[in-house]
């Protein structure tokens, strides 16, 4: 009997679940070196939970290589300057991101749609397919290795040499590895984005205020938007109020940032409520990232699906786009050797990509945990002076350096093989 329309069996190169940042950033990458990627992507379209998001230079070398940061850049502008208050006693830490560059400039935030859509232009059309909820894996052995079986809700069935797992929080893929599900840190987190119609007259720096059990900041996004946020030591209770944003917005300011400077209120006030959410931080173990499965032949995961992380050092974007090219390269280098997607070979391409990301990420995860509990601690004489003066002035700094990071780039497999067959090089 012939399958129903609703039940087809296709054959792809390369899956990638998820279209959030990870999942687009990793086709683009495969595009990139010349091989065909699925995304299925479970939502209607493309997602922009969150609203904004700050990137640091190491996304922007990122980007850079993925050929969209110009598209960016041009739109958002550059950060120069943090200016840490602490709401207790008024002390004041600046830090200087002149520099931190290859631009002389610093961390930029952008709109997470914006992001989202700049990526999504450099695939070819149809390939990403909505509505596409992955229900089933299972792994199957060809040529030295295995190639996976995915089963989609619709009743697609999907033959892939390679799958790559970039479903976030609550990844499929990840749980199919192996891996232990996030964990909540006990804090969460607040975020939107205020308009200014007739403009803010804000200058272009970060202002960050820190308190017991508390941490907020705000950075303009463009001339009449800010991107703010607000975390605490607390987890939202009662789904009516985290999804009501006009009840979010009156908790932050009459109860959470009610002793906060005048200024951040009235940008909470200023906020565009369709863009507010209420979610709790919630992070992977590092150890479970250093000697957890982090990959099963030619099956792997990226973005938060392997190192979801608090947004403390504001790496969870930036991370994810440095996955994107390392595995990209791995995988173009051993196109390159073979001619073609061999599964055996793959899968040692998968093991280097998991070999070079597993200590990188397990350090953002451990230094966002640490930065977070540091700026939100107690109000001890001993936790003061070590926020104030040991972590500011001289670990601070240190942690920031991750920023510097450079996750390399994308071979040109096309003048670097004349051995590439057909189906490798369709787009």
């Amino acid at each position: 009997m012939p399958k129903s329309e609703r039940e087809m069996e296709l054959e792809e190169d390369v899956v990638i679940v998820g279209a959030g940042i990870a999942g687009l950033a990793m086709a683009v990458a495969m595009k990139k070196v010349g091989i065909r990627a699925l995304v299925l992507e479970r939502s209607e379209g493309l997602r922009a939970t969150g609203a904004a998001i700050i990137l640091l230079p190491n996304a922007w070398l990122a980007l850079d290589v993925l050929g969209v940061a110009h598209k960016l850049t041009s739109i958002y502008a550059s950060t120069q300057k943090e200016c840490i208050t602490n709401i207790g006693d008024g002390a004041i830490q600046n830090v200087s991101y002149i520099g931190t560059d290859r631009r002389g400039a610093g961390p930029r935030p952008v709109h997470r749609k914006a992001l989202l859509e700049a990526l999504a232009e450099e695939l070819p059309i149809n390939t990403v397919r909505f509505s596409s909820k992955l229900t089933s894996i299972e792994a199957q052995k060809q040529e030295g290795s295995s190639t996976a079986m995915i089963q989609i809700e619709d009743g697609t069935t999907i033959r892939a040499k390679v799958l790559i797992g970039c479903d976030g929080l609550h990844s499929v893929v990840a749980s199919w590895l192996g891996l232990g599900a996030p964990v909540n840190s006990g804090r969460s987190v607040v975020r939107g984005i205020a308009e200014f119609p007739q403009g803010h007259g804000l200058k272009q720096e970060f202002k960050q205020f820190v308190d017991v059990g508390k941490r907020a900041g705000f950075v303009p996004l463009t001339n009449i938007e800010v991107y703010w946020f607000f975390t605490i030591k607390s987890t939202p209770r009662g789904e009516s109020k985290t999804q009501n944003p006009k009840l979010i917005q009156r908790e932050v300011m009459e109860n959470f940032a009610k002793d906060f400077p005048p200024i951040y209120l009235d940008i909470v006030n200023h906020t565009n409520l369709s863009t507010l959410t209420w979610t709790p931080l919630l992070f992977r173990y590092p150890w479970d990232v250093i000697f957890g499965n982090i990959c099963r032949g030619t099956i792997t995961v990226a973005g938060d699906a392997m190192h979801p992380m608090t947004p403390d050092l504001a790496q969870g974007g930036s991370a994810a786009l440095e996955d994107a090219v390392v595995l990209g390269r791995h995988i173009a280098e051993s196109l390159i050797h073979n001619g073609r997607l061999v599964p055996g070979e793959v899968a040692g391409a998968m093991e280097r990509y998991v070999k070079e990301r597993r200590w990188r990420v397990a350090g953002l995860i451990m230094g966002s945990y640490l930065s977070g509990w540091v700026q939100e601690g107690g109000s001890t004489w001993w936790m003061k002076f070590f926020r104030d003066v040991i972590f500011y002035k001289l670990i601070y700094s240190r942690i920031v350096d991750v920023m510097h990071y450079d996750c390399g780039k994308l071979p040109n497999v096309s003048s670097s093989s004349s051995k590439l067959d057909n189906h490798s090089k369709v787009y």
